[in-house]
């Protein structure tokens, strides 16, 4: 399957998903969210130093028209300044990459889905994918959030862009509380190839991610992220701030 550039072109794409978030119809949140809730919907707006530049969180919550849904779109730009910073090897300061994810819950049973969508400009390649998420009851201090779905795969090359592949993704949100203002999440992913070009297969397996959060105030937190595993070369580290309107 094959995309012709002048109609599939991933800047353009979340140019065009930038917009819909600034001009969708924004929640009216009587409330503030919980913000260490993997599940929770809030307007947002965050940044954080990374082992490969600066990252910009942008995130809007949105009116579904349903009272017992809740919505929201999450933009991130990644890679700001990493050569300028000093760390990253990449030979720009301009954007590496980028991820958009969009959320809906359904506040009776615990129940959301995710559409996640995430693109590597350095390496021409990016990624798609829908899954499941389900709140499970809280045990102690403990939550868990399992989820499944599935995605494709898609490469840039000259002749034009490509799904060279489809993968499954299972997986879990953790969460354990250990203050009132304090928390941990575990954040454990795996994927496998489901079809297509067997050369991809080295791009599927276990990804992990362990984080600590403090909230400052009810609105405002800070996190710091470690990302490491089999799609990942080497660990990743970054601290966020991120911000609740």
């Amino acid at each position: 399957m094959k995309f012709d550039k002048n109609t599939f072109i991933p800047r353009a794409a979340f140019l065009a998903i930038f917009a819909t978030l600034i001009i969708a119809p924004q929640a009216n949140a009587e409330e503030v969210q919980d913000m260490s809730d993997p599940l929770a919907v809030y307007t947002q707006a965050g940044a954080g130093w990374t082992t490969k530049g600066v990252n910009i969180k942008l995130g809007q919550a949105y009116d579904t028209g349903h009272d017992e849904t809740m919505a929201q779109h999450v933009l991130e730009l990644k890679g700001l300044g990493g050569d300028l910073l000093g760390t990253s090897n990449q030979a720009n300061d301009s954007v590496d990459s980028v991820r958009y994810r969009h959320f809906h819950v359904d506040t009776t049973n615990g129940r959301g889905n995710q559409i996640d969508l995430n693109w590597n400009f350095d390496a021409g390649v990016g990624n798609a994918s829908y899954s499941l998420i389900q709140a499970l009851p809280k045990l102690g201090a403990v939550q868990l959030y399992p989820l499944a779905g599935l995605g494709l795969t898609v490469d840039e090359s000259d002749s034009g862009y490509s799904v060279p592949a489809s993968f499954g993704l299972v997986g879990m949100y953790g969460k354990v509380e250990i203050t009132d203002s304090i928390w941990l999440n575990y954040n454990p992913m795996y994927t496998t190839q489901l079809g297509g070009n067997d050369a991809y297969q080295e791009s599927y397996g276990f990804a992990h991610e362990a984080a600590i959060g403090y909230q400052i105030n009810p609105r405002h937190n800070i996190r710091a992220f470690w990302n490491w595993g089999e799609t990942y070369e080497g660990t990743d580290f970054r601290i966020e701030m991120n911000y609740q309107f």
